[in-house]
């Protein structure tokens, strides 16, 4: 990471230069940014001197310099903390997103979901299409983007988030689980809709879905179109209440029918064929 001429930070390969033997004084601000616990601080101190003397920069500049380096180090450590604390199966980015697979997705929504903004108005996302489309990458994608963003987010499918609330009751400790999930910002659920639900599960779900209201986003991912939601559900009433919240302000993007896995085993095929 060093510094541009406009005084930000950008992220470039560097090592850590040895403190000199001669100098006690490295050795005690080395010692010090330990104690403090400033790591990009007492990485980069002797480089930045040295371009310091080297450019003449005043005090002050030196000061700033070093600043800089650690508040930006600590983003990009909160940023790798926030993706760690979601728990994505697999790293997946918006920008790998393949458009031209997928006239549905424009870029002009991708610009949009990396926004945090309808995080924070807590508006819903509705991703529906059948499998391979693309619905996990995106969801994903978008949960990195604002897990990057400074924002906490939440991974989990919908099966084993109804298991976990079922343990969590069954052993009477269903109250803290919900709250847990409620304060998450941007809560990520996957394969809605793959498993259908009894009563029991469809009532713990609501429960999440109610406490998120309007509060915290929650982005779907379903291969189920609206109007079999019904099936997905033992109670109809349940099903109208949990769409009702999921829907409500909601962006909804249709990933589309086209497997891109299926184009994928195609394609490979078609070389195979050609050889």
């Amino acid at each position: 990471m060093s510094l541009t001429a406009t005084g930000t930070a950008e992220q470039v390969p560097h090592t850590r230069m040895p403190l000199p033997d001669s100098d006690p004084e490295d050795a005690l601000i080395d010692e010090a940014c330990r104690d403090l616990r400033l790591p990009a601080f007492r990485e980069r101190f002797v480089e930045l001197a040295a371009t310091a003397r080297r450019e003449q920069s005043s005090y002050k500049q030196f000061l700033l310099d070093l600043l800089q380096v650690e508040r930006a180090d600590r983003d990009m450590r909160r940023q790798q903390r926030l993706v760690r604390s979601a728990r994505f199966p697999r790293a997946k980015r918006l920008e790998d997103f393949d458009l031209a697979k997928n006239p549905n997705v424009t870029p002009e929504v991708i610009g949009d979901l990396k926004s945090p903004s309808w995080v924070r108005e807590g508006r819903p996302l509705v991703l529906i299409g059948d499998s391979g489309t693309g619905k996990s990458h995106l969801l994903i994608g978008v949960g990195t983007a604002i897990a990057e963003a400074g924002m906490s987010v939440r991974y989990t499918t919908t099966s084993a988030l109804v298991n976990e609330l079922a343990e969590a009751d069954a052993a009477r400790r269903l109250s803290s689980v919900i709250a847990r999930y409620s304060k998450v910002d941007l809560l990520c659920l996957d394969e809605f809709g793959y498993l259908n639900l009894d009563k029991k599960g469809a009532r713990l779900l609501f429960q999440i879905f109610t406490e998120r209201e309007e509060c915290r986003a929650t982005a779907v991912a379903t291969n189920s179109p609206f109007a079999e939601w019904d099936k997905i559900f033992a109670d109809p009433r349940l099903c109208a209440a949990i769409a009702d919240r999921i829907t409500f302000r909601c962006t909804l993007i249709q990933t589309g029918t086209d497997s891109y896995r299926y184009q994928a085993t195609e394609a490979d095929r078609r070389a195979k064929t050609a050889r």
